[in-house]
């Protein structure tokens, strides 16, 4: 957004001329803004967009500021949730482009599943990359994720299996083995349905061959919970 490059501009120009003296139209020539933004900025006039704007940077500031590992997208749960600001992905990701704001955490594909060519069973994308959610137990995600580990030379490896809940990023049931199959899935899943029986998720993973076959779906589908891939 122009509104909050323009803002550090104006400050420059407002800093050089009283301390230094230099004129106001020298300055904003050089910086490449127009003296009427510059003195209507001074003057502390900001159309109502703008106005909100400015608000809501000011709060993703403050929530970068103590949680720097928030990407836009939890940046917007939290305005949602803490600030009563209700604002969209887009406007927040632009926000943040123009403050200089990204994620301290730089996060690599460790998921482990393998798609099948021909799985048991389908089911749309229906999440459609809404990481959203309103309430508890509303929308699940869960992946497997590969560690690896030594012991001497030889390299061993264990597998996490989570579920996640998206209304507060709590991680809902994991499960640790040393065997990436259905099994660890299943258990996952059961653990997670035994520690929270009245809940009915949209329940999203990826298609890897654990959550396609049709013991996974028929769980799913006793639990009343709806299935994406």
């Amino acid at each position: 957004m122009r509104q909050f490059r323009n803002e550090r501009q104006y400050e420059a120009i407002r800093q050089c001329s009283e301390e230094r003296g230099y004129p106001i139209e020298t300055l904003c020539q050089i910086l490449h803004v127009s003296r009427a933004g510059y003195y209507q900025w001074h003057a502390g006039k900001l159309s109502p967009r703008a106005a909100e704007n400015k608000r809501i940077a000011e709060q993703v500031e403050e929530i970068h500021g103590s949680s720097p590992d928030k990407g836009y997208r939890r940046i917007r749960d939290d305005l949602t949730r803490y600030y009563d600001t209700s604002v969209n992905d887009k406007r927040v990701r632009r926000i943040c482009q123009s403050l200089g704001i990204k994620s301290t955490i730089k996060y690599a594909r460790h998921s482990c599943t393998r798609s099948v060519s021909d799985p048991k069973h389908t089911a749309e994308n229906i999440l459609n990359r809404q990481f959203h959610a309103d309430r508890p137990n509303e929308k699940w995600l869960t992946d497997v994720t590969e560690f690896k580990y030594y012991i001497g030379p030889a390299v061993h490896k264990v597998y996490l299996s989570a579920i996640l809940d998206l209304y507060d990023r709590r991680i809902v049931a994991a499960v640790i083995r040393d065997a990436n199959d259905c099994a660890l899935v299943y258990e996952t899943l059961d653990k997670a349905m035994t520690d929270n029986p009245d809940a009915h998720p949209l329940f999203h993973s990826d298609r890897g061959f654990q959550y396609t076959t049709q013991v996974f779906h028929d769980k799913l589908a006793a639990a009343g919970m709806i299935c994406s891939l």
